[in-house]
């Protein structure tokens, strides 16, 4: 195919090649019949197909958007990711590929998997985590399973698209070394795993240069260094200059550039600034997936709705994760229940925005909490808020009578959520309305037991966790997630759900507080690597639920862990076998986290990182053991003074547990490194410095004799440079300090 591909090339005019890299309209590529060029379409995703049907609509609470035909609106990738479940995730993807054939779709545009940063970024709800392992895990998981079905996947927004206030302007600042190690070691894991057909840039610059036009990222990293082999597609709307984005290595500008576009390339290549062989290189990597889409193009086929809906529910059953629960759920049968809020009637199921669908059916809560309860229960409902504005204030004839039918049940079970959560803007704030916060301890104050089902897709301040019996958090769980609530509510299913995202106590705990979302055109990302739990956990700051928390019907208990060895080198795969047991009286699923810890680094590193993590299902009182395999990145921290991964020689604690806040076994390894770092000694090297080198250390004694005792030196001599040195050691000097210098650099 690769020589047809590039005859076809040699036989377009200057004219189509520069053409063909802009989009036919919003989201078909530019067919070229006299060459039988095919076209292929795009659909927005990710957790649905939303093809549109040319209708507009501006909803009054979201992004606007226009109307898009039926389809299965499955859990949000906040929630999905709350499953840690990388087959459940997979059947998801084969799901959305069948209904994309059914569409006469050939690229869904997802997943989403840019690092939750803060919580208040709008579109937080499309991303899978703060930790770039499981959001990577998760994505590769998505990925397959959607080109298992002939459908192409659409890997987006690369990279550090982790706000929407001036998505399309701002220049995202970092070091290389969080921008390696938290921002792209998702997309890394996604693309080596999983190998999308394409991968969409980002609107924002990187370090002064926008992602559309950026080589280090488009062609360094992606495709030399990750092996990357698809095409690279604009966001829509993303590129700034056609020309330097051929050059860096962008292959489809979307949607239609029009004659803009096409004449900036043209006039580039005649004028010399841009190469005709980077362009047809382009054209070339285009035409590659235009012609693998019309060759993997299924036979068109209906998908059955019920049967989509029903796997939407079981998901949906993973994804919700039990925050909190005082004994009141499972709730029986029979009994009086008061369901208080507006979203029991029309629940929060998506958030707003290029990735909202039209669903095909939508289960409402209150009518599935009735079914549950059974034909002896009584259920009332009362609004408690108005659907409209949330709650945006009070309205006390509302929450009076929410709090006379809380008062009469045994159990008042009351929905909250946030309003809107959408493409196109931040959060102001993480709190929920005040007419639910009101609603909220005015029923926990009447009721005898109070329940809360959130219904967001990104964290809330809980003032009130104290005040309430349960917290069931049912994130944005798409079309069956009334359903689903009930499942967990009644103990159908018992709550298997492990967030995939620390909830802090309030806004101002989170990492990026004092320079969210940035000012100036600059979103500089001070607070580094230390993102989400790995701030917490340095901070020593007790967040309300910790990363990978989640509480079930059942209980676990961590039995052994063991190591295939305790000392090997870094190119060694170290083997971890972790056992856990059910300790309770009905089955359950407990995902096993794996993390490591560096006992002692030469920088900065994390108390601990996820580096490995499995769902099991156990029956009661069965126990198993999880394997897992380390490879060398699972020790290594990205060393920006030679550009790539290192492990350092020294003591590394493994550690497992049920969250990142409870790892209750722990097993010690030593690393030994085959690529030290080679140290060069010059004047300004501290006396620290050449006393850790043991052929220093034994000049420095040798040279101080019985002046005075080199182990009792304060601190402050021990950071001078050896030029200073000379202040406290007379009888070094200029030409003995270069001496000693050249021995030590010549002996490595």
């Amino acid at each position: 195919m690769q020589e047809n591909i590039r005859d076809l090339v040699s036989k377009m005019t200057l004219e189509e090649k520069a053409s063909i890299c802009s989009g036919a309209d919003s989201w078909r590529t530019l067919p070229i019949e006299r060459l039988g060029i095919p076209t292929m379409r795009m659909s927005d995703g990710p957790h649905g197909v939303r093809k549109e049907t040319g209708e507009t609509t501006k909803p009054e609470d979201g992004f606007p958007t226009d109307r898009s035909y039926p389809s299965t609106c499955y859990p949000t990738a906040s929630s999905l990711a709350c499953s840690w479940d990388r087959d459940l995730v997979t059947q998801l993807g084969k799901a959305l590929g069948q209904e994309c054939v059914a569409a006469d779709v050939s690229i869904l545009l997802g997943p989403g998997m840019n690092i939750k940063r803060s919580p208040l970024c709008g579109r937080n709800f499309e991303y899978f985590s703060e930790d770039p392992l499981l959001a990577g895990e998760m994505g590769a998981a998505y990925i397959n399973g959607v080109q298992s079905e002939g459908i192409g996947t659409s890997l987006k927004h690369f990279a550090t698209n982790s706000q929407e206030t001036n998505r399309m302007t701002t220049d995202s600042v970092m070091d290389e070394r969080t921008l390696r190690e938290i921002y792209l070691a998702n997309f890394e894991t996604a693309v080596k795993k999983a190998q999308p057909w394409t991968v969409m840039s980002a609107y924002n610059m990187l370090s002064g240069t926008y992602c559309s036009e950026n080589g280090s990222l488009l062609t360094d990293i992606l495709r030399k260094e990750w092996g990357f082999e698809g095409i690279v597609v604009s966001d829509w709307g993303a590129v700034n200059e056609m020309d330097d984005s051929i050059a860096a290595g962008l292959d489809l500008e979307m949607p239609a550039g029009g004659e803009d576009s096409k004449n900036k390339i043209i006039a580039a290549v005649t004028s010399g600034k841009l190469s005709e062989q980077a362009l047809d290189e382009a054209v070339g990597r285009l035409l590659q997936i235009v012609f693998k889409a019309a060759q993997s193009r299924k036979e068109k086929k209906p998908v059955d709705p019920q049967e989509h809906h029903e796997l939407a529910r079981r998901i949906a059953d993973e994804c919700m994760v039990l925050l909190k629960n005082d004994g009141v759920l499972p709730l029986g049968k029979g009994g009086k229940l008061a369901v208080v809020g507006a979203y029991a009637k029309e629940p929060k199921i998506q958030g707003g925005g290029s990735s909202q669908v039209t669903p095909t059916a939508v289960s409402i809560p209150l009518d599935e909490i009735r079914k549950a309860a059974g034909t002896g229960a009584q259920v009332t409902w009362s609004a408690g808020y108005s659907a409209g504005d949330g709650g945006a204030e009070p309205e006390e004839a509302l929450i009076s009578q929410a709090v006379a039918a809380a008062s009469a049940a045994d159990t008042a079970i009351v929905f909250a959520g946030v309003p809107i959560e959408s493409e196109g803007w931040d959060r102001d704030n993480m709190r929920l309305p005040e007419g639910q916060l009101a609603l909220i301890d005015a029923v926990a104050h009447a009721a005898k037991k109070t329940v809360v089902v959130l219904m967001n897709g990104s964290p809330v301040e809980m003032p009130w966790v104290d005040r309430v019996d349960a917290i069931l958090e049912s994130g944005l769980c798409g079309q069956a997630a009334g359903e689903a609530v009930a499942d967990l509510l009644f103990g159908t299913v018992s709550p298997s759900g492990k967030l995939a995202e620390t909830y802090p106590v309030k806004l101002s705990d989170t990492p990026a507080f004092l320079n969210y979302p940035g000012m100036c055109g600059r979103a500089e990302y001070r607070e580094g690597i230390f993102v989400g739990y790995r701030y917490y956990d340095k901070k020593q700051l007790k967040p309300l639920f910790p990363f990978g928390y989640g509480l079930s019907y059942t209980t676990f208990a961590y039995t052994g862990i063991e190591t295939d060895r305790s000392d090997f080198g870094e190119n060694e795969a170290l083997k971890v076998r972790v056992k856990v047991r059910n300790t309770g009286s009905r089955a359950g699923k407990e995902t096993v986290q794996l993390y490591v810890r560096d006992v002692q680094s030469s920088v900065p590193r994390p108390d601990k990182e996820l580096k490995g993590f499995a769902k099991v299902l156990l029956q009661p009182g069965e126990e198993k053991a999880v394997e897992f395999t380390l490879s060398r990145r699972a020790f290594a921290f990205y060393d920006e003074q030679i550009h790539d991964w290192r492990v350092e020689t020294g003591e590394f604690e493994i550690l497992a547990g049920g969250s990142s806040a409870d790892t209750p076994l722990k097993a010690a390894v030593t690393v030994h490194s085959t690529h030290e770092k080679k140290v060069v000694f010059t004047r300004n090297s501290t006396a620290g410095e050449l006393l850790a080198d043991p052929l220093g250390a034994q000049i420095i004694r040798q040279m101080a004799g019985d002046a005075f005792s080199i182990d009792e030196l304060p601190a402050y001599v021990l950071q001078m440079p050896l030029r200073s040195v000379h202040m406290q050691m007379r009888e070094m000097n200029e030409e003995q300090i270069a001496r000693l210098t050249a021995l030590l650099n010549a002996e490595r």
